[in-house]
């Protein structure tokens, strides 16, 4: 059996701090997130941009980037919108969340856009 590896992650480092699963892992290029948003696109779920400052991103609430794009079978909106978020927030985490209508909660939720560490 191997070892479980000790990430690294203080709140006394900013910059080490985790945000779910795929914050373990490197930064996802442009063609993976892409990959993310069609695979949400095809569960039939709702998505939605979110974002916030760093300093509040351990903070159950981040502010919502306009309404969820209910029904939005788009790719390419999905991720105009993401990076439009990305661009009038340069400094704050971009959140890409896929709601479940049926189950009703979230099917998926990563950040998109890493802000700068406070």
């Amino acid at each position: 059996m191997s070892t479980m590896q000790d990430y690294h992650s203080r709140l006394s480092d900013p910059a080490s701090r985790k945000f779910g699963t795929f914050s373990y892992l490197p930064p996802m290029p442009a063609q993976a997130i892409r990959k993310q948003v069609e695979y949400l696109v095809a569960q039939g779920w709702s998505p939605a941009i979110e974002h916030t400052e760093p300093a509040h991103a351990f903070s159950c609430y981040w502010y919502m980037w306009k309404l969820p794009m209910f029904g939005e079978t788009s790719v390419e909106k999905v991720l105009a919108e993401a990076e439009a978020c990305h661009k009038a927030n340069p400094g704050n985490h971009v959140r890409l969340v896929g709601y479940d209508k049926l189950r009703q909660t979230q099917g998926t939720a990563m950040v998109i856009y890493r802000g700068n560490a406070v």
